[in-house]
Parts: structure tokens; C-alpha cells; sequence
């Protein structure tokens, strides 16, 4: 079971121990990502996490900061995305303290170098090539948010654009740092072999230091569409990459897992709906997928898939089937079955491990601000009918609210539009 503290600062932690295991992880969550930043500073939120890593007063320099946890084997790492930004160290439990004192240090004292912040620059802009250079991820990351979302923060990249990095300079870092990562928008969050004594005691020790702040509020998402929309990215490949989904519901919506089975059904497993049929049945792709993407102010529903450049219309209006058939037709109660013990399972056994535990109660917490455990989750996911199903599926699969972006040698969207029917 969990224990939640809020300190007062106003920062969060949630402590999880864990029988059973080795392992340790520490986790730092703050409430902020690329939907918080403007058009001039798009990508400081990922710049400022690279940055952290640059060095502290005790760890002054990348090489020192690394081989802390390198000398024992730890993992470590942080991530940016559009609402939050997390850092962590997962190590042997015997090197809990070492772990906790790495991510605070990181976390409070990073001295963010101008030496340092020059050579970054180049670092981000080689990631910006890298993702661009990668069609599956580029779509993923790049094509399908602007498409959805236009010139808004929601719609930007996540890194940034080559532009945006080089013109962001140290101050803006300290300040967009100082605005931001305080402690009523952080969570600390701490999983495994470990009691709540323990957490409380370092917690106590590193972050009652930090004061209250006033965050800056990210800008509201502005959703309209009332016909289908299609993106096109002209590439001589092989191998076209697309994206073909409709806007959904986000965490706060009542019927968020019902989504989520709904998505396991079309393409969620190797039984799933879209996999039978587009690779198992037609051959047409080696990867086909669908996926779910909730967050605090949006959602959507996606099948994803690599075709023949020369069969892309037959996977797209295949998949178009799909989605019309589920929405016309209540599926059976052993396919609603199979999807919920599907999640259900994949769920026990991703929380097997620490890390996935500290994000698991971390991210509920940051963006909720309350916890749901695995039992209360599968309570609302058994109590989903074959009707629910149904009736989110007619709500979300409409022909206004079909978007593809798609990647591959092709110029003419309109000739794409014109397959977007249900």
C-alpha cells in the first residue's frame, strides 16, 4: 500500500514499498512540459532536463555526474513530454541513499553551465535530425500532434525546433526553472525495498528547502474539427508509415477505460481486430497497432502501421472498416472479456517492477491529484459493458472527426481525404 505526505511547501511524495524485491527507484515529477511554453522558447522544457545532467557544486562536471550511479550499476535518466517532466535513479536497494542524494542534487543544485549549454544545443539539434531521419517516430512525434493540434503549443515539438534551441539562452533556463519546478508542482515519488520512515527522513533532509513559487499556467488547448483532415510528408521510402485515428477522451472523461478496451480490441494484441486482419489475413504490414493516448486536456485513438507503398489505400480503408463495424455492431461478451483481462494482466505485470510502480502512483497523483490502486482500477474496468463499448465507439468513430497523417511518396492529400468516410 501506499503513503502519501504533502510537506509544507506543498510538495507531494508518495512512498510505495515493495516485498519482494532488490530494487529502489526514485522518481521526481514536475508539472510541466512543452504545452507550458511559447512560440520563443519552444523545446526549453527539454533543453532544461538535458541541462540538469551538466553538473552541480558536488558533481561538477557530466563525467562525474554519470559515473556516480555507473560505479554501482544504477539506471538512470529523464524525459520530457507535452504536461510533465520526471528524472529518476533505480539502483539495488542497498544504494538507496546514494540514489535519492543523485536525483536531489540533480534536481536542486544543477549549476546549468554556459559551456555546457553551447555544446547542448548541437546534442538536441543531432536529436531533432534523428527523429526527423526516423519516419515512425517522426510521425508519431512530430506529424500527428501538428496535425491534431496546428501552431499550438499541443501541436509543437516536444524538442523544439533547430530555431527555438539556438536562440534560448542561461537565463531563460534559470527562469523558466524557477517558475516552474517548485514544490507544489512536484512530485517525489519513491518505490521498493524501502519504508516510509526512510523516504520521509531524506525527503525532510534535501527538499524542505525549496520555496513555494507561483507556476506559470500553460494555455488552453483549442480542439475544432468538422470535417476529416488529413497530412502528408513527401518522402521517397520504401515503406509508407501511417497514423489514422479520431479525437478521444482524455484522464478526466468518465469513459477513459472504456477507451482503453476499445483499443485493445482493434489492435491492442496479437487477436486484436486490425492485426487479424491487416497482417495475419491480408499481409499488408508488418507493425499494426492501435493506441490510446489520454492526458489532462486531450485524448485520441490511433492504428498505426508500415505498408507497401503500393497498398496504403487498401490498409486505410481496411482499417476504416474496423472502426465502422465496431461502431455499428456490440461485440461479444468473450471478446469484451479477453480485452479486459488482456489489460488487466499487462497491467499486474508491468507493476512488478519499481520504476513502473513510482510512475504508475507518481502521474496519477501529479495530474489527478488522487490515487486509484490496481484493485479500484480493475473494479471500473469489469464493470464496462459490451454496450459502453458500443456507445463510446458511435460517439468517437464519425466521419467530421477522422484524421491520417501519412509519410511516403505521395503529394495529393485530397485523394486521401476522399477515403476518410465511415
Amino acid at each position: 500500500m501506499f503513503k502519501k505526505t504533502i510537506f509544507k511547501n506543498g510538495l507531494r511524495i508518495i512512498t510505495v514499498p515493495q516485498k519482494g524485491t532488490q530494487a529502489v527507484t526514485v522518481l521526481v515529477l514536475v508539472g510541466t512540459g512543452s504545452k507550458y511554453e511559447t512560440k520563443e522558447i519552444n523545446g526549453i522544457s527539454h533543453f532544461l532536463e538535458h541541462m540538469m545532467f551538466k553538473g552541480t557544486k558536488e558533481r561538477p562536471s557530466p563525467i562525474v555526474v554519470a559515473e556516480t550511479l555507473d560505479k554501482i550499476g544504477g539506471i538512470y535518466n529523464a524525459f520530457t513530454e507535452q504536461d510533465y517532466t520526471g528524472y529518476f535513479a533505480k539502483t539495488e536497494a542497498s544504494q538507496f541513499k546514494l540514489a535519492f542524494d543523485w536525483v536531489a542534487d540533480i534536481f536542486l543544485n544543477s549549476l546549468l553551465p554556459e559551456k555546457e549549454i553551447k555544446k547542448e544545443k548541437g546534442v538536441i539539434i543531432e536529436e531533432i535530425n534523428m527523429i526527423y531521419d526516423h519516419p515512425m517516430s517522426y510521425i508519431g512525434e512530430i506529424l500527428w500532434p501538428k496535425l491534431l493540434y496546428g501552431n499550438q503549443p499541443a501541436g509543437w515539438d516536444i524538442a523544439g525546433t533547430k530555431e527555438s534551441i539556438m536562440g534560448i539562452n542561461r537565463q531563460q533556463l534559470i527562469n523558466y526553472r524557477k517558475n516552474q519546478y517548485i514544490p507544489q508542482n512536484t512530485i517525489l515519488c519513491v518505490a521498493g525495498k524501502i519504508t516510509f520512515q526512510q523516504v520521509k527522513n531524506l525527503a525532510e533532509k534535501y527538499f524542505l528547502k525549496i520555496n513555494k513559487g507561483k507556476i506559470i499556467q500553460k494555455s488552453k488547448v483549442t480542439e475544432q474539427q468538422n470535417n476529416p483532415q488529413c497530412l502528408l510528408e513527401y518522402r521517397k521510402t520504401d515503406q509508407s508509415h501511417l497514423y489514422l485515428g479520431v479525437r478521444g477522451y482524455n484522464i478526466f472523461h468518465s469513459q477513459r477505460y472504456t477507451q482503453d478496451i476499445l483499443g485493445v480490441i482493434l489492435g491492442g494484441m496479437m487477436s486484436s481486430r486490425l492485426f487479424v486482419e491487416i497482417r495475419e489475413k491480408l499481409g499488408l504490414a508488418y507493425y499494426i497497432k492501435t493506441e490510446v493516448e489520454a492526458n489532462p486536456d486531450t485524448g485520441f485513438l490511433i492504428s498505426r502501421a508500415g505498408v507497401d507503398n503500393q497498398k496504403v489505400e487498401k490498409a486505410i480503408l481496411t482499417i476504416l472498416k474496423e472502426y465502422k463495424k465496431i461502431s455499428q455492431k456490440k461485440i461479444s461478451n468473450s471478446e469484451l472479456k479477453k480485452a479486459k483481462n488482456n489489460i488487466k494482466g499487462k497491467l499486474a505485470l508491468l507493476l512488478e517492477s519499481s520504476d513502473a510502480k513510482a510512475s504508475f502512483y507518481g502521474a496519477q497523483e501529479l495530474f489527478e491529484k488522487r490515487i486509484l490502486t490496481l484493485k479500484e482500477i480493475f473494479e471500473k474496468i469489469d464493470k464496462i459493458t459490451a454496450n459502453d463499448i458500443l456507445k463510446i465507439a458511435k460517439d468517437i468513430f464519425r466521419p467530421e472527426k477522422l484524421n491520417l497523417a501519412l509519410i511516403g511518396p505521395f503529394k495529393d492529400e485530397n485523394k486521401f481525404r476522399k477515403l476518410l468516410k465511415l
